[in-house]
This record gives C-alpha cells, structure tokens and sequence, in this order.
C-alpha cells in the first residue's frame, strides 16, 4: 500500500509539472486608435489572459497599469481617456492552483489612410518589429556576451538596413549592458544585471537604410529582468519580547517580522518561520512569525531569559530555499507564585518580664520571587497566642525579616513560656499555584525579674453612703508580692484623693472616711468617686491600684426654686400665668416629683395648675394692677421634705415676650416726650445755629478802634516774628546781662548806658546775652495789664567777657505774655482806619554818639558788622519786606 501511495503522489506530480510546463503564455499585441476614451474595450489578442492552452484557469487579473482594467471575460478596458502611441505594461493572472502568470500588453497606434498618388491609389503595407519583448535573467553565470533577442523589421523586405539602439542599458547608466549586432539586429547581453537594481530596462531600436534614412518608426524595447532566487530573507522590527511566567498555553507573546528582496509575490520571497530550540516552551506560526507560549509552566525562577533561535526561510520552507537565522530574546516576568518559606521549622526567643517596646526576636523567611517587588516582599502576623494583643509585627525594608516586638509588659510568674504562632504572607495574593501562605512555630521564655507588689484586683470597686461620718472604714485594699505571694512588710500611701475624702491606713491597706462624702459635688462623675493607692515593699518597689467608689444617694436635698424673679404680662381683662421650676440635687425616690402648694399669706390673689414633675404654673385668680408681689410656694420631694420658698412676680405691661417669658416695657422722661421732645430738641439746635451764624457776622464786619497806651509817646510797628517760643538755646543756655539794668529792671549796674534803648514802638527795653547772643526784652501797657514780649538779634555783639550769666527762670511766661501782645496787635491793625498807616512810618533813633558800644539801635541795625548785608539774602517770602526797608534805612542813615 506505501509503494502504491509513492506512485500516485509521483504520478499527481509529474501531470502538474507536466501540464504547467505545457502552459506558454504569449505577449499579447494589439493595435488601437491613437485616441481612447474611457470604457474603450480591446479584445484583440486577449485570448492570452483567459490562459488559453493551459490546464488552470483563471481566477484573478491584477493589471500594472493603473489606466486598464481586466474584465473576467480577459477583455482589456481603458479606465479613462488617453492619448497614446505606444502602450506597454503587464497583467498579472492567478490561476486556481494559486499560480501567478504574467502577460505583457504591447499597443501600437493603428496606421493612418494609405497615401494617394496621382495615377492610382496604393494600399500602404504594414509594416511591423518582431519579435517583442524579451527577458534576461538576473545574474546569469558566465561566459558573457550572451545573444538576448533578435529585432527585425519588415522594412528589411525593401531596404538594405542596420539597425541601433540607444537609452539606458546601452548609451546611459547601466551603460554596455545591451549591445546590437547592426546588421543582424541581434541584442547581446554582455554582462550579469541585479533585478534588485535594475527590475527593467527601457530603450529604443531605430532602423536605417544605407543612406542612414530611418526607414521605419522607431521601436521602445522593454528588457525584464527575470528573478532569481539569489537573495535570503531578513529580519525586520525588534526581536526582544516580554511574557509573564505561568501564563496560558497560546498566549500571545509578540511577532517575527521578515523580508526578502526578491520579487514579491514569487516562491522567491514566500518567507516561512521555524523554531530550532525551546520548542517546548514556544511555538512559530510557519507563515505569520506569531510566536505564543505552547506551555502554562513557564517559570521566572528557572529562566528568566530564554533565547529562541528562528530560521526564516524563502521558497515557502523549501529545502531549495535560502534562510538565515536570528535570535529573539523572551523575557519572563514574575508573578507572585512563590509564598515566602521559613529556614527554621522552629524559632525560639527570650524576654524579660515588664519589658514594653522592645524588639524580642527577628525572623528570616525566603521569597524566590523579584526582589524588591510585591511579590517578594512580607507581611508579617502573630495568628495564635497573641489575643491580648501584647506582640507587634514588623517587617525589616531592606532584609525582609519579620520583627517580633513586646508592646505590653509579660508576667513572668503568670506565663513563663508564651507559644506563639507567626503566619508570613506576601503584599499580593499568590498566582497560578495550590501552596498556601505558611506558618512557624516560636517559643518566647519570659524572664523573671523583681517585681514591685501588685494589688489584686488591679481596680477595686466600693459602694459608700453619703454623708456617712468620718473615720468609718469603707474597705482594705491590699497588694502582694509576686515572688512571695504575701503582703508583709508592704506599706500603703495615697497618689490622688482630689477631695481628701479618704484616708489609707499605711500597715493594714484599710480605707477610711477623712471628710463628708457628698454625691452632689462636683469632683463626682456619675456617682463614681477615684483615687489611687500606692504600694511600697521593703526594697522600695512600688506597685499602683485604683479604687472606684460608687457613692450612693442620700435625701439631704430639698427641691429649690431655680427663678424667685418673675414676670407676668397684664393683658386687659385676661388673666395671664408664669412658670415656676423647681430642682432638687438628689435622685428618685428622693426628688421628682415634686409636691406644690400655696402659702397661707397669698391672699387668694393666685392659684396653681397644671404640675408636672418639677414644675407648676403659676396664675392670677384675679385681676390685679401692675406691681411687685410675693407669692410663698411650698415646694416638698417625693419623700415629703421641702420648705415655703418666696416667689416674687412683677405684674407689668409687656414690650415683648422672649421664649415664654415677659420683657416689661421701660420708659424714661426722654422717651415720654416723644415727638414733642424731638422737636425741640430740633429747635433748639437750629437756634444755635443761627447764634453763631449771628457771630460770626458781627465780629466780621465791626470796626471799633482799639487804642495802644504808650508810654513814650511813640507810634510803633509791630514786626510778626515767625518764632513761636523760646529757643533750644534760651532753654538750656544761661542769659548774660548787658551792662546797664539788672535782670528785673531794678538796679543799675553800669554808667556805661545812661539811656534806655528805645525800639521802633516807643518800648523801654532791656538786652540779655544766651549763649552767645543778644535778646531783647520789652514791656508794654495795654490798659490795666502789662505785656512782656522780647526779640532775638543777632550774636557775638559784645563777646561773652565780664558778663554775668543768670537763669532764665521766667522764659516759658515771657513767651505766654509775647503772644498775648501780639494777639492784642494784630487786632488793633485790624480795626484801624486808613489813617492808621501814618503811624507806622520809620523814626528817627536817638544817636547813643561817638564811642557807644551800644551804638544805633535801630529796629533794622546791625548790631554785629554794620557794613554787611548779606543775611538779607538768606531770608524768607515772609520776611522780604523787613528787609527791603533795612536796606533803605541804612541807606539813608536813619
């Protein structure tokens, strides 16, 4: 049977090769007009396309030129309107087998009408180059030059002809490649040509006779370069690939590019893809370069880089084929498929007793995973033997061991061995594994230390009366010795007692009652009382304890009125009430509900209603006017214990009422007068108003004269002064006298002056040296008072040598009364008639004569260097006047 099979496969292929080497596809050659329009068919010679003579039949038509179609019938039609004179391009047809055949197209212009002569009309011969095209194989094996093809032209039939040719292959780049036998017409090949360079080459072949006339259209020759097999497939793109470890079976995983640069759509560049290793853990799909995981046990932890060599291969895989082979790089990432595992099956640790926040032991597990990652790192937990919550697990960062803290001190002579149980996970859940997270056992050996005396219990809750009396004994609260068990020889103190209630007897631990126990205090927080007892035993160890009293109540509390000051809003005729509150600081039974009653003294003007609990209301049996009254309430607990208490109700009309309770309207002399009042207060205003208004007028447009009592007969100017007190140097320096009067005017100290210097207003004055400088004084009447103004000059007059400094004492009241006179004289320039200006021209000073240190004492002399008058120049706006006049008198010599 196998041999039989052999002979039908060989016979099945030698029909094939037999019935496809049989198949000879011509050019196909037609002639149409010079001008097609769009939808032109041509069926001359297209028999060629339907495969004529061929076993296959046709089932595609791909035409290279994209102004031609192909009908299914085989029939050419043009795409749109053209213009030619000559068509060459090619059509590729696909059989059913999947055989592709190509078909060149060559058109040619049909020839215009024969040529008419004037004896007969001769019919033109057509005249035709045969045979075309022709083909070359690339990189044909020597020898060369290699005849190609013969050209021939009917015109050869009339004519003796050469022929040439010319265009790229011949006379431009590649140059040589074609030469013609001139007078043969045969084309000869002279050297090996790529395909890959040079797909096809173009020229022209001419035809000439002797005389060298070209005797026929020239000829465009196509020369194609047949394919060979000469080139091996390449890859192309990356060939590095990620997948992660225990993916599925047929997981993508990334895609092997290739190329070839043989012609396409040829066996020569039909690429198909092979493993050579790791085909357990990968496959290839042969004509797409899909590479998948063929397996779901990839694991990173094994391999995490795997390189798979692939072989690309041409001519569909076949053994003839050219290949190469490549390298592809998979990179297997991590999951987290490894739990972490402990190195010991037992860990053990010790501790002292009492210790707290203190790291016991470390434990190191191993994670075969990424380090760093999720997956790698652990959690760490305390799953058995930690149910009052005394441990705490941490995790080191940079070693990933477990840290096994005590948080709450252990008791040595409760637990000497503590079995705990710690479970290691992983930050993330585990992947594509049946194991679970795992556990280790870990004995802890608590140390034994010391220890101060420990009460028992650690909280001891009493119940204590109020109010029961001092020194009673409430109970004994007692430590012991861990070690010994006993309390002997242990003494006992109070920490806290915030109200010094209780005292402890320092030998027997009995507690006793030191003050009053009251419930109602404020130091009671939900009838619970706290202080804490201190333990000490013979080594001055201390131990603590807290002791809870639960104070019960006692009826030591009667009901008290909260508000005796009430209000009652009278509204007409309607009798209106009021809310009277009762508290009591007691609970029940011995407080609510309360028992109200009215005192015998209310005189039937009030009654009671509608009690609650703790309250009652409180309403008029009769109409009453405003007014103040007391009202006596008994109020009594639920035990019948309580006294008369007073209420004062204030009977009133009501401005408001706020949340229940009257607001009594007040109303004071102001608010009676209402809209009287305001008015004339509005009237008042505006009278005052006009007053001064009136003022104003008068004191603005009266003139009276106001006379100046001189005593020396004299008119005077009065010279505004910008300074408004005494200088820093009349302050703090001392006045100097000048040689003449005393400093209050009494006494002659010199003969020296025997005049007064008189000033530009008639004044008699005296001169004082400050610091340096000469300072006038003056006195001036002004009907019953007397006016003391002064001036300042200039310094350096006399020197400061065989003066006698004084205080100035009186310089502050100087300056008081300067300001009075010069308030007095600038009324009097205001009031003044026009005539008042002949008094205020310049006067002639009396001459002290030659030799006068004093000299003249003009209001413009200097009394420094008379010559110069360069400080007029440094003076202000205000006092340019002032200077323009003691220029002029110093001029004129007045």
């Amino acid at each position: 049977m196998y041999e039989r099979a052999l002979f039908a496969v060989w016979l099945l292929t030698l029909v094939l090769f037999k019935n496809t080497e049989s198949c000879e596809l011509r050019p196909v050659l037609a002639q149409v007009p010079r001008r097609l329009p769009a939808g032109y068919v041509i069926s001359e010679g297209t028999e060629e396309l339907t495969l004529k003579g061929c076993a296959a039949k046709p089932v595609g038509f791909t035409s290279s030129d994209p102004d031609f179609a192909v009908n299914t019938d085989g029939t050419l039609i043009t795409v749109r309107s053209l213009v030619i004179t000559t068509k060459r391009f090619s059509v590729l047809v696909q059989d059913e087998r999947g055989l592709d055949w190509r078909v060149d197209i060559i058109l040619s212009c049909k020839p215009e009408a024969s040529q008419k002569s004037s004896s007969a009309a001769h019919k033109r011969i057509k005249r035709r180059w045969r045979p075309l095209p022709f083909s070359v194989i690339e990189n044909d094996s020597p020898p060369f030059p290699k005849d190609v093809e013969m050209i021939a032209s009917d015109s050869s039939v009339n004519y003796t002809v050469y022929y040439e040719i010319s265009g790229p292959g011949v006379t431009t780049d590649p140059v040589g490649l074609f030469q013609l036998n001139k007078n043969t017409g045969m084309v000869i090949v002279t050297r090996a040509v790529d395909r890959e360079q040079y797909p096809q080459i173009n020229f022209i072949a001419r035809v000439f006779d002797q005389s060298g006339r070209e005797v026929d259209a020239f000829l465009p020759i196509t020369v194609n370069v047949d394919d060979k097999n000469d080139n091996a497939p390449e890859f192309t793109g990356g060939r590095v690939f990620t997948v992660e470890e225990r993916c599925r079976a047929g997981t993508f995983i990334g895609r092997v590019n290739a190329t070839d640069k043989d012609q396409a759509n040829t066996p020569h560049t039909a690429i198909r893809f092979s493993l050579f290793n790791a085909t357990d853990m990968f496959s290839i799909n042969s004509l797409t370069g899909e590479l998948t995981a063929k397996t779901n046990t990839l694991d990173r932890e094994a391999q995490d880089k795997v390189y798979v060599g692939i072989e690309i291969r041409d001519m569909a895989g076949a053994p003839s084929g050219l290949f190469t082979r490549g390298t592809v790089m998979i990179n297997i990432t991590d999951v987290n498929d490894n739990p972490p595992t402990f190195k010991e099956k037992l860990y053990k640790a010790n501790v002292q007793e009492n210790q707290e926040n203190v790291l016991v032991t470390r434990i190191p597990v191993e994670d075969k995973d990424l380090v760093n990652t999720p997956n790698w790192k652990a959690l760490f937990e305390v799953t058995k033997g930690n149910e009052s919550g005394q441990f705490r697990m941490e995790t080191d960062p940079k070693t990933n061991e477990g840290l096994l803290y005590v948080i709450k001190g252990l008791d040595f002579e409760k637990t000497p061995v503590i079995n705990l149980v710690i479970t290691a996970r992983n930050a993330v859940p585990l992947v594509g594994t049946g194991t679970t997270w795992l556990s280790v056992p870990l004995e802890l050996s608590v140390g034994n230390e010391d220890e101060g005396p420990e009460f028992n219990p650690g909280i001891l809750y009493l119940k204590v009366k109020e109010n029961v009396p001092n020194g009673t004994v409430i109970g004994t609260y007692k430590a012991l010795d861990p070690e010994t068990k006993n309390s002997n020889g242990i003494k006992y103190y109070k920490l806290t007692d915030p109200g010094n209630w209780i005292t402890v007897v320092e030998n027997t631990g009995e507690l006793k009652t030191a003050n009053t126990i009251d419930r109602e205090s404020p130091l009671v927080h939900q009838d619970k009382y706290n202080i804490t007892i201190r333990a000490v035993d013979e080594s001055k160890k201390i131990g603590k304890g807290m002791v809870i009293i639960q104070i019960e109540d006692e009826n030591d509390n009667i009901p008290v009125i909260s508000g005796t000051d009430l209000v009652i809003c009278s509204r007409d005729d309607t009798l209106s009430s009021v809310l009277v509150e009762a508290v009591d600081l007691d609970k029940p039974p011995f407080s609510v509900p309360f028992i109200f009653e009215l005192g015998a003294e209310q005189g039937g003007k009030w009654k009671l209603k509608d009690t609650t609990d703790s309250t009652v209301v409180l309403e008029q049996a009769a109409a009453m006017p405003n007014g103040l009254y007391s009202v006596p309430i008994l109020v009594k607990d639920l035990q019948g214990i309580g006294k008369e208490q007073t209420v004062n109700v204030r009977v009133c009309t009501c401005e408001r009422e706020d949340n229940g309770a009257g607001i009594c309207g007040t109303r004071s002399a102001s608010t009676s007068l209402g809209s009287l009042g305001i008015l004339a207060l509005v009237l008042s205003s505006l009278l005052l108003l006009l007053l001064c208004l009136l003022l104003i007028f008068i004191c603005s447009t009266k003139k009276d004269k106001l006379y100046l009592n001189d005593d020396t007969g004299t008119g005077g100017m009065l010279l505004k002064s910008n300074t408004e007190a005494p200088g820093e140097e009349v302050k703090d320096g001392a006045l100097m006298m000048i040689p003449g009067t005393d400093i209050d005017g009494s006494h002659t100290i010199s003969p020296m002056v025997n005049k007064n210097m008189t000033s530009a207003a008639g004044q008699i004055g005296q001169q004082f040296f400050q610091g340096g400088g000469v300072y006038n004084t003056t006195t001036q009447d002004f009907g019953a008072e007397k006016y003391y103004s002064s001036g300042r000059y200039d310094n350096n007059l006399y020197g400061s040598a065989g003066f006698q400094k004084f205080s100035n004492t009186n310089a502050l009241d100087t300056w008081k009364t300067n300001g009075r006179y010069l308030e007095r004289k600038l009324a009097y320039f205001g009031g003044e008639e026009e005539g008042r200006y002949a008094d205020d021209l310049l006067k002639t000073y009396g001459n002290e004569g030659a030799g006068s240190p004093a000299g003249s004492v003009g209001c413009c002399s200097m009394l420094g260097e008379q010559d110069s008058l360069d400080f007029l120049n440094t003076l202000g706006p205000k006092f340019r006047p002032l200077a323009d006049v003691c220029y002029t008198t110093n001029k004129t010599g007045i």
